[in-house]
């Protein structure tokens, strides 16, 4: 049934480095295709992964952390397809490796991979695009 719904959105997603089939259809069933999403932040948001702050006044109580106020399922999934593609896909191992040469947790470096993986995800459903490793937005090149 979801290759029938979803046939071409689940190739493109398969296009991905480091997410397999399991994945793209969770995601699927978990974006409902992705019909209505205006944004990447809300994907994020929804799957629990976007940063959240205890703040009050001026003092900060306790670290950053992720909401957790989303999907777990889809969350777990994609927490075990960052440690693939921070082997496979160039953009999160380039993120990876930045975020821990900055002196940051390998967990939370992860944390931004599986951010980087929905951003890839929902830009690739929404332009139809299969995954290239070496693209460049035409936006970039025009200043």
């Amino acid at each position: 049934l979801l290759e029938q719904r979803f046939g071409s959105e689940l190739a493109l997603l398969c296009s991905i480095p480091g997410s397999g089939r399991k994945t793209a259809g969770m995601l699927l069933l978990f974006a409902s295709g992705f019909v209505h999403l205006d944004n990447y932040r809300q994907l994020i948001a929804m799957a629990g992964l976007s940063p959240r702050e205890h703040t009050s006044g001026t003092s900060i109580r306790g670290k950053v952390r992720i909401t957790k106020m989303g999907g777990g399922l889809i969350r777990g999934k994609l927490f075990m397809c960052s440690f693939a593609a921070k082997k496979t896909n160039a953009a999160c191992q380039a993120l990876f490796d930045r975020l821990v040469a900055r002196g940051k947790n390998k967990k939370l470096a992860l944390i931004a991979v599986c951010n980087k993986l929905l951003k890839q995800a929902f830009a690739i459903v929404k332009s139809g695009v299969p995954y290239q490793a070496d693209f460049t937005s035409k936006l970039a090149l025009n200043p």
